[in-house]
């Protein structure tokens, strides 16, 4: 199965290679530079908690929270962006600035610039086009069925949102470090999963990543689709700070406006009239440093409360 896993994989990458012409706002900096603290407001009662709730990849499902939140473990699985739609010089922009910012939140980048990508992003006014491999490879005999009959609906492609996405995780431990993905068993999350599931041992439902192991859980793939005809207002560095929250952590169904601002609220349906951020904020970059203080790839993130602790310290340092 692995070996077939690797053969579709590689199909996969040459499937969604055609792109459409997209427009985009001026380029911005791809210098990461540090936005202003939270305020005491933002930060008041449980407001932190529910944001690196919302943030991380166990937001449908109480758990413990020692090794399961996903990120990018190194070694062979760190990040390596490429991007796909746009004019040369707004691809190369979105590129290097996910690069910026995943460099400044401490997390494993690719110095070799032309390295086998394994973030794909692709602006295209055609998104369901793009996406049908994906639903054909997850149901087909790759996965053995895993994803056939119900399962097809969690990982379908949905049309109400404008950026799609899915992530490869991948379990392990350390010794994925020095395996090409491929070769690695992974699953399929979905930014915006359809359907909830039950999972042995817990009465929540949901989706989710890992479950405390212990060995941490990994980022191998990410893949996100942006509706050009969906995005026409926002600026292409808003858009790409966007892309680099959703790539650099498990952030399933991230339709919140918690008091903490985010990048993602830009997308949510649920923060009324109040101003939104035109990048990627103070918490989102603490709350990316937290998740990868640690090593990454010999063991487990933080726990979220630990990423809520290291994520006051820095706020405190500002």
């Amino acid at each position: 199965m692995e070996y077939l896993q690797r053969i579709v994989l590689a199909a996969l990458v040459m499937a969604i290679g055609s792109i459409a012409t997209a427009h985009a706002a001026e380029i911005g900096d791809v210098t990461v530079k540090a936005p202003t603290p939270p305020t005491d407001q933002e930060l008041a009662g449980n407001g932190l908690d529910e944001f690196i709730v919302h943030h991380a990849t166990t937001h449908f499902v109480d758990t413990t929270t020692t090794g399961n939140l996903a990120r990018w473990r190194g070694g062979k699985q760190s990040i390596c962006p490429v991007t796909e739609g746009l004019n040369p010089g707004y691809d190369a922009f979105v590129t290097a600035r996910l690069r910026a910012i995943a460099a400044y939140v401490g997390a494993p980048v690719e110095s070799d610039l032309q390295c086998k990508s394994n973030v794909q992003i692709v602006f295209t006014s055609h998104p369901q086009e793009k996406m049908d491999s994906i639903t054909k490879w997850a149901t087909g005999p790759a996965f053995q069925n895993r994803y056939a009959g119900g399962g097809k609906d969690l990982i379908a492609f949905k049309s109400d949102h404008a950026i799609q996405g899915w992530y490869m995780t991948t379990g392990g431990g350390s010794a994925v470090l020095n395996t090409d993905v491929g070769m690695v068993g992974f699953s399929i999350q979905p930014v915006w999963p359809q359907i909830a599931q039950k999972y042995i041992g817990s009465t929540a439902t949901g989706t989710r990543v890992g479950g405390g192991s212990g060995t941490g859980s990994g980022i191998g793939i990410v893949i996100l689709v942006v509706d050009t005809t969906k995005v026409v207002g926002y600026t292409i560095g808003t858009i790409a700070d966007y892309l680099a929250m959703l790539t650099l952590s498990v952030a399933q169904s991230p339709d919140h406006c918690d008091p903490l601002p985010s990048i993602l609220d830009i997308m949510s349906s649920s923060c009324g009239t109040r101003e939104m951020p035109t990048g990627i904020t103070a918490g989102d970059l603490a709350f990316l440093k937290a998740l990868y203080y640690k090593n990454t790839g010999i063991g487990p993130s933080l726990s979220r409360a630990a990423i809520e602790a290291n994520m006051m310290d820095q706020f405190k340092l500002r």
